[in-house]
């Protein structure tokens, strides 16, 4: 293979699998707008998942600015030199990183350094397998940290919230399976996809439910038991109401791919690999010379998903079918004006917001802030940016980040620091709601992986603090203008996100009943 040919096709792989979506994924994405309740939180949801997936055409930038962990699995002749593919996908990443077109997302797990080129040990993943054919096959997923972490995994027998017992047979991994979509409400960026792997021990468990995400949406399981199990999966999954975003509605699931391997007697696990709707993997059948001769999952024609969209999160009704209050903020705001706040709301942020995930707020649980924080906006985004060649900042993606990580911090931050509102996705949990209400504060949730749609908001970056962090976690200084969110966790107690695990967990019961005999 030609050197400078085979970096530059995984250069175009990389590219490709960040800023466009799959046209099977597509095609889900469509069939859910066209089964969701027009007015509804969930049908705003996808209208904006929808203009975000094709901004990220039009900008070719990042769907998500959650570039994830890079998974590449490449299947080679025998004879083929991986050493070469491997170093040719390493400095592919080093530029698609510089290019903006990544997130540096490698981080040492001892000193929490970044090494802000997507390389370090065992990032990216690589996996080679020999087979007969004469051409390499090679395949990557981009899986964000927020659907990543609500993976699960199960050791049967077991006893499942809202349905019993699940034994060592078909019916106890339907459980399994039915009780993982509960489970990660909205917090993944649902709706999501599911690949799931029986058998096999804790770690090749997990490796073949991740390897079922490298299949079409669109395929079918040749093993009948298996195909009946994911048929039952999609009948049945988004009768639970948790809906886009955890808004509830009529979509919460757009695929499932089941795989089966052996086991030990002695152990019987179901693992399954949740991905957020933004399904970032694609593949490329080689040349001889290293170029591309074809692409995987691009079969069909390359839906626009704007068409027939409302485009704008504010004309979205609430679910009871009234026009929602849109609320506009700019900071510092006062606790007067978040006490009128209520969970449904549909708030716009003109003007200034910091930037603030994991490393920051850990940071502010032990330190000063480094900005007077008082009835300001806290962003749990950590956003794709390039610097001009004059020294300023850009943001090329800013979808927020999973909330739930920041629940030992928030509401004693936001209560020490004055902070007003936080924006993040997925909700959070108790310690943060109580605080809301002592304090006066609120929780917006923004729509997740719409990196493109947010990072259009953001007219400009005024400043950033905590650098050594990296550029994930540094606080950035956002200037923004017409910032759309919705109000799920209020200053009177109230939470859509309790609401709607409550409802679902209800819905769940009623799969307890064997089905297969």
């Amino acid at each position: 293979m030609n050197k400078e040919t085979l970096q530059q096709s995984m250069y175009d792989l990389i590219v490709e699998t960040s800023t466009n979506l799959p046209k099977d994924v597509r095609r889900a994405i469509r069939s859910a707008k066209e089964r969701e309740n027009a007015g509804t939180r969930a049908a705003m949801s996808l209208d904006t998942i929808s203009n975000n997936v094709k901004m990220a055409d039009d900008n070719v930038s990042p769907i998500c600015q959650d570039t994830g962990l890079p998974t590449f699995k490449i299947k080679t002749p025998v004879g083929v030199n991986q050493l070469q593919i491997k170093e040719a996908i390493y400095a592919a990443m080093v530029q698609a990183t510089k290019d903006g077109k990544l997130r540096p997302n490698s981080v040492d797990s001892l000193t929490g350094a970044n090494s802000g080129d997507n390389l370090g040990l065992g990032t990216p993943v690589i996996k080679f397998e020999q087979w007969e054919k004469d051409y390499v096959d090679a395949r990557l997923i981009l899986k964000g940290g927020g659907c990543e972490n609500k993976n699960i995994q199960y050791s049967l027998p077991c006893e499942l919230d809202g349905l019993g017992r699940a034994g060592r047979d078909l019916d106890g991994i339907r459980k399994c399976v039915m009780h993982s979509v509960y489970q990660a409400q909205g917090q993944g960026c649902s709706a999501g996809f599911i690949g799931v792997g029986i058998g096999g021990d804790r770690s090749s468990g997990y490796d073949l439910a991740k390897e079922q995400l490298f299949r079409s949406v669109d395929d079918v399981n040749p093993t009948e038991d298996l195909r009946k199990l994911e048929e039952y999966v999609m009948d049945n999954a988004n009768e639970l109401g948790i809906g886009t975003m955890g808004f509830g509605g009529e979509t919460t699931l757009l695929g499932c791919k089941v795989g089966v391997m052996n086991r030990i007697p002695a152990s019987f696990f179901v693992s399954v690999a949740y991905n957020c709707w933004a399904f970032r993997r694609l593949g490329v059948k080689l040349s001889d010379d290293g170029g591309i001769d074809e692409w995987f999952y691009q079969e069909g024609d390359k839906i626009d998903l704007t068409v027939g969209s409302q485009s704008e999160l504010e004309t979205a009704a609430a679910d009871s079918g009234e026009k929602p209050n849109v609320v506009v903020l700019e900071a510092p705001i006062t606790e007067e004006k978040i006490r009128e706040l209520k969970v449904g709301d549909v708030v716009q942020i003109n003007g200034r917001m910091y930037t603030g995930r994991d490393a920051i707020h850990k940071h502010l649980s032990e330190n000063d802030a480094p900005v007077d924080l008082d009835g300001q906006v806290i962003y749990h985004c950590g956003p794709v940016m390039l610097k001009d060649d004059e020294g300023n900042w850009h943001v090329k993606a800013a979808g927020p980040t999973t909330s739930i990580r920041e629940e030992p911090y928030q509401g004693d931050i936001m209560k020490r620091f004055g902070i007003r509102a936080v924006i993040g996705k997925g909700g959070m949990g108790p310690k943060t709601l109580a605080a809301l209400k002592e304090h006066g504060g609120v929780y917006l949730n923004a729509i997740g992986g719409a990196a493109q749609y947010y990072a259009d908001c953001i007219k400009g970056v005024d400043g950033v603090d905590l650098m050594q962090f990296g550029i994930p976690e540094a606080m950035w200084h956002l200037n923004v203008e017409g910032f759309t969110a919705v109000v799920t966790m209020d200053s009177h107690g109230n939470s859509l996100h309790d609401e709607v695990d409550k409802s679902s967990l209800e819905k769940l019961a009623q799969f307890k009943e064997p089905v297969f005999k």
